[in-house]
């Protein structure tokens, strides 16, 4: 059932009243279905910048981490003079010297960076596919939670109408005699409580929307209508295939396998640390002190390894090592649990919805209708009229609640597996 929605109007009337109907009145609500509606997530997400931008800064840091350090310059000059063993001065001038240091990095030190950046660049994107994937997964659940508390509030309303205009019917009869006036009390009660169903239905309904305009970078109180059904549910995938899938598609292992993956080239990189990097530099010296006194050579600078800052690091990367793997080893237990209860909740779900026939929801609405005119022809006692309407309300909200918990339970599927993956 499709309703028309103005998220403003339900909050004054039933969150707070802050918000004004004339505001709701001039605000046309936005119609989207719901795949328009994660295709407007997905370009409208404002956190999207945030992974984009790691991106880019990992590339970055790529770029710098294949190059040599740069070398150094080093320019001297100053005042000479030459004396003899009796302190006669011989000569004085100037003196300057110029060198250029270029520091060499040790055989495969280089590349082992440009893998550690390799794979933060990779960790980069599959952080932002696996935000993505997650948003587009979070909008759909959030956008049948609307359909779905639509359809209970449109239900509430339509048994609480019924109940007030059969009230006013009696009313108008002049009824005589204890049993009219119970009754007439008993219609009224239940529309009171039909009404607050509605009204809890109207407040679930906004918070899904207030949560779908954050999502898509809006303030919550856009108005927004989601138009449209939810799509049929896929046959369930036998088990084993689901666990390999989720072995081999799970962002969040796959982000931990580039994890352990990039640790083991730093535990690498911090072996190779432990040889010292070699610093070459050429220099030139001229001295005018009397004579001209020219040199040229090269100097080669090598550090002594006297402390073990070095072998720290390298036992420090070794056991950053070991609790990738033990973290990997926990996560795909995790996923794994998490794996089998999403299936044994959608199989579940979805047997209990094959085993009802068509729609039962308009077999009972049917039931409600027919019930409530026999009702007003005297045909049928109040109680036989009432629980019409009461399991009509019962079943439909059964009904939609077992779509929700299946679509969800689909869902978590999909996310654990990355399954119908469009990214």
């Amino acid at each position: 059932m499709k309703i028309l929605f103005c998220p403003l109007l339900v909050g004054s009337l039933l969150v707070s009243g802050f918000f004004a109907a004339p505001a709701c009145a001039a605000a046309e609500p936005e119609l989207l279905s719901l795949a328009a509606l994660v295709e407007d997530t997905l370009a409208k997400n404002p956190e999207l910048k945030f992974y984009e931008a790691e991106i880019a800064a990992a590339k970055g840091e790529r770029r710098g981490a294949g190059a040599l350090p740069n070398p150094e310059l080093t320019v001297g000059g100053g005042y000479k003079g030459v004396r003899s063993s009796a302190g006669q001065l011989l000569g004085e001038g100037a003196a300057w010297s110029v060198s250029l240091a270029q520091p060499i990095e040790w055989p495969g030190r280089l590349s082992l960076r440009k893998a550690i950046a390799d794979k933060q660049v990779a960790l980069a994107e599959l952080g932002l596919a696996q935000f993505r994937y997650t948003l587009r997964q979070r909008t759909g659940a959030l956008g049948y939670a609307v359909l779905a508390a639509q359809q209970k509030a449109a239900a509430a309303n339509e048994i609480a109408t019924r109940f007030n205009t059969l009230r006013d019917v009696l009313v108008q009869r002049d009824p005589a005699g204890v049993t009219p006036q119970l009754e007439i009390g008993i219609l009224e009660g239940t529309a009171l409580t039909q009404q607050r169903r509605a009204s809890d239905a109207a407040i679930e309904e906004l918070k899904a929307l207030a949560a779908l305009n954050q999502l898509r970078g809006v303030p919550a109180h856009t108005p927004l209508k989601v138009a449209g059904e939810l799509p049929p549910f896929p046959a369930a995938r036998p088990l084993a295939e689901l666990l390999d899938a989720a072995r081999t598609n799970n962002f969040d292992l796959r982000a931990r396998a580039a994890e352990l993956e990039k640790q083991g080239f730093k535990v690498d990189l911090a072996r190779n640390e432990r040889k010292p990097a070699i610093t070459v530099a050429p220099y030139f010296s001229r001295e005018h002190a009397g004579d001209r006194d020219t040199q040229a050579g090269l100097s080669l600078t090598i550090p002594l390894g006297f402390n073990s800052a070095a072998k720290g690091r390298a036992e420090a990367e070794r056991a950053r090592l070991t609790q990738a793997e033990a973290s990997l080893g926990t996560a795909q237990r995790e996923v794994e649990r998490k794996v089998v209860e999403a299936a044994l909740q959608y199989e579940v779900k979805r047997a209990e919805l094959a085993r009802w026939d068509g729609d039962p929801a308009v077999k009972f609405r049917a039931n409600a209708e027919l019930a409530d005119r026999h009702y007003r022809l005297g045909a049928v006692p109040i109680a036989t009229y009432l629980e019409a309407q009461k399991t009509f309300l019962e079943v439909l909200e059964t009904l939609t609640d077992t779509r929700r918990e299946a679509w969800e339970a689909w869902l978590e599927l999909a996310t654990l597996t990355g399954l119908n993956s469009k990214d």
